[in-house]
């Protein structure tokens, strides 16, 4: 298979290091260090997680189809014994039939959900796994949102007026665009490492979880890019 026909978890690993690396010698002591470092945590567990899950998928899908195949052969074999008795020695009337039609419409059904909660089995475990990482993707990016959130270029004007209230602000200019810009980085890696879990899954609700993720990202970032374009020229 092509190198371009799937996204790979070792350069995004790889991206998310390198960009921690870049904010501990900007920024050593802040914050948005750590939640590189988390982001890095997170790309691991699904890296890792992907041969696991692929792993724990087939087992069960191999269990979920043989209790299947039992259930399927069991209610067979009873519905055919059953009717062989029931033409055999059953009630002379017909109303006396209705009682055993519906136990044996019920037993159907039965057997019929009991059929597709076996078949879905692998799906939901699946399902579960990566629906847990891109929740934590999620909050990850919220996070990041709240670090650019007081970082606002209208503090670094000539004619801003500082209330009581306002943010202690300890970044100039330089400082903040470098840091609003790693903002920017970290959600676009955020929206990547969702768009790993979309590489091990076909399952329509997390390819709708990745595209919300992807896009809560991508307009977090082009917020974030909205203040560095208002940054005051450099001297």
């Amino acid at each position: 298979m092509s190198s371009f026909a799937r996204l790979d978890a070792t350069p995004v690993q790889r991206t998310v290091a390198r960009l921690e690396e870049r904010i501990a010698a900007r920024f050593p002591e802040r914050g948005l260090r750590r939640v590189a470092g988390e982001l890095g945590v997170l790309t691991a567990d699904v890296a890792e997680g992907a041969s696991a899950i692929r792993d724990r998928v087939r087992w069960v899908r191999l269990a979920s189809r043989a209790a299947a195949a039992l259930v399927l052969a069991a209610t067979v074999v009873v519905f055919v014994l059953a009717s062989r008795d029931a033409v055999h020695a059953g009630p002379d009337r017909s109303f006396e039939w209705v009682p055993l039609i519906e136990s044996a419409i019920n037993d159907l059904v039965f057997a019929g959900l009991a059929l597709w909660f076996l078949y879905a089995l692998p799906q939901r475990v699946e399902r579960g796994r990566l629906l847990d990482l891109l929740h934590r993707l999620r909050s990850l990016a919220h996070i990041v949102d709240m670090h650019q959130l007081t970082k606002d270029p209208e503090r670094l004007r000539p004619d801003f007026v500082e209330t009581s209230a306002s943010v202690e602000l300890d970044l100039g200019r330089a400082e903040m665009e470098h840091y609003l810009d790693y903002c920017s980085e970290l959600l676009s890696l955020i929206g990547k490492v969702a768009a790993l879990c979309a590489e091990e899954s076909r399952d329509a609700l997390v390819l709708t979880t990745v595209s919300d993720l992807e896009t809560l990202t991508t307009g977090m970032s082009r917020k974030i890019w909205q203040k560095i374009s208002l940054l005051p020229l450099a001297d």
